[in-house]
């Protein structure tokens, strides 16, 4: 296999320092865009070609995809709340717009853009959606403005741009233990005992994929995906007890779970929402998250399976896999 230039932004990130790896490891020159390189130093590897810069820079963004032939753009502002609200729209809307933009410029030859299935909204009737799905109200700033950064992408494609869209669900496994990586911090307090309430009932359904199959979505969106098109990569449709009591299954222990009224969750977001707002202490959690776990959240893998062949790891696998990588790291 030919050995490739690729850029990929949001290299330092959960899914990102996994794809880096990837790439490195077969045989590809791999360049990463990374506002603090010394952070970048201690978690890529050493072959890594880091380029300072930061998507706020035109300039920046079209030296480092020079002579490249394909491009990962996977950095994302994802928090659960900021201060200035702005800030999610500056980075991940005016952020595509220019990676889009520097790779128009550049002669890319392909883009594969990383966005979310928080995108396609809840799950009507709890029936699986697909990549068809486009709602009109998001709970987020960072589901709007990645539905927002999704229409910047496709009016690139109209000028001329090959981008292909992915959208990865609740994404866990090894790896960093930051926001993006959500459940496996679920599962590593679980371990210890220390995560015992359900979201309501529990019975809420959402979809979680293992880190692994993502990173070889994004490879096979690079390779077979079609132009202008979105692949949601997904893994299973479980609910919280059902993914919790495959951990209990796995870890060989099981703790009693509590289910924690919405009501009462409500209560405790707004309360932490005032208290972001007065003091700009990051919150818990927030008004708009709580109002999730009143829907379902199922997907369907079905295009990326069939366009891409795509596949996944069966769950308790991913979830012996996780909890090895946490008893040997945490």
């Amino acid at each position: 296999m030919a050995k490739k230039k690729i850029l990929i932004t949001g290299a330092t990130g959960f899914i990102g320092e996994r794809l880096t790896q990837r790439l490195l490891q077969e045989g590809n020159e791999v360049r990463a865009l990374c506002r603090s390189p010394k952070k970048a130093r201690t978690l890529l590897p050493q072959e890594t070609c880091i380029i300072e810069g930061d998507l706020d820079k035109a300039e920046a963004l079209e030296k480092a995809m020079e002579g490249c032939e394909e491009v990962y753009h996977l950095a994302a502002y994802a928090k659960v709340w900021d201060k200035d609200p702005q800030a999610f729209y500056r980075v991940n809307v005016e952020g595509a717009e220019r990676v889009a933009r520097a790779a128009l410029t550049c002669g890319v030859r392909r883009v594969v853009f990383t966005s979310t299935a928080g995108v396609l909204g809840p799950s009507p009737d709890g029936k699986a959606v697909d990549e068809s799905q486009t709602p009109v109200v998001l709970s987020t700033e960072y589901e709007r403005t990645k539905a927002e950064a999704e229409r910047v992408m496709q009016r690139y494609v109209e000028q001329g741009l090959d981008v292909v869209i992915v959208n990865p669900t609740r994404v866990f496994g090894p790896g960093q233990l930051n926001e993006s990586n959500a459940v496996t911090k679920l599962i590593a307090l679980y371990r210890k005992g220390k995560f015992r309430f359900y979201p309501g009932s529990g019975h809420q359904s959402g979809n979680y994929v293992y880190v692994e199959d993502v990173v070889r979505g994004h490879l096979l969106a690079m390779e077979k995906g079609r132009k202008g098109e979105r692949y949601i990569l997904g893994g299973h449709n479980v609910s919280y007890r059902e993914l919790f009591d495959k951990v209990a299954e796995v870890l060989g222990k099981r703790y009693a779970m509590i289910p924690l009224p919405l009501p009462l969750m409500m209560t405790v977001a707004r309360f932490e929402q005032w208290k972001a707002d007065t003091w700009g202490r990051p919150p818990l959690i927030t008004p708009p998250f709580v109002r999730k776990y009143h829907y379902d959240w199922r997907v369907s893998i079905e295009k990326a399976q069939k366009e891409l062949g795509y596949e996944i790891t069966p769950l308790e696998t991913a979830i012996a896999e996780t909890l090895r990588w946490l008893e040997a790291a945490v």
